[in-house]
C-alpha cells in the first residue's frame, strides 16, 4: 500500500459530492459540502489541512474510529433582525470529510486545531513507520 493511499477519501464519503460542491440543494435546504483538504507529511507526522469557512469550534467534531478519520462541521449565517436577503450566494452548510488511514498513524496522539475556518489535524506516525538509521556492525 502506498503512503498516499492511506489517506484517500473513504468509500463512505467518496461518492457524496465533489469537493466544495453543494450537491444540488435548493435555497430552502441546508447544503451538504465535502470540504477541500490538503495532505502533507514530515518524518514525524502527517498533516491534514481542511478548509471549513464559517465553522466554529462549537460546531465541529473530529472522530478517529476503525481506520477512518471523520470531520463533521456546520456553519450558519446569522442575519441581523429585520433584514431580508435579496440575494445570497452563501447558505447554511454541513461539512463532512472521511479519510481512511492504516496503522501508519498513532491514533492516540492525533491533535486538532481550528483557526479562522482552517482545521489543522496532526496525525503522528507510528514508531514502526518512522524513518530510522540502521547501525552497521
Amino acid at each position: 500500500m502506498s503512503l498516499l493511499s492511506s489517506f484517500l477519501p473513504s468509500s463512505a464519503n467518496s461518492s457524496a459530492c465533489a469537493p466544495g460542491s453543494a450537491c444540488g440543494v435548493t435555497d430552502q435546504q441546508t447544503a451538504s459540502v465535502r470540504p477541500t483538504y490538503r495532505l502533507d507529511q514530515t518524518a514525524e507526522a502527517y498533516t491534514v489541512t481542511v478548509n471549513l469557512p464559517g465553522v466554529t469550534k462549537d460546531n465541529l467534531t473530529v472522530d478517529a474510529e476503525d481506520g477512518v478519520l471523520t470531520v463533521t462541521g456546520r456553519r450558519s449565517w446569522q442575519k441581523p433582525g429585520g433584514w431580508t436577503a435579496l440575494y445570497r450566494e452563501s447558505a447554511d452548510a454541513g461539512y463532512t470529510l472521511s479519510l481512511a488511514y492504516d496503522d501508519a498513524v498513532d491514533t492516540d496522539k492525533i491533535s486538532a486545531a481550528l483557526t479562522d475556518g482552517v482545521l489543522r489535524l496532526t496525525l503522528p506516525k507510528a514508531e514502526a513507520r518512522k524513518p530510522r538509521k540502521i547501525a552497521v556492525a
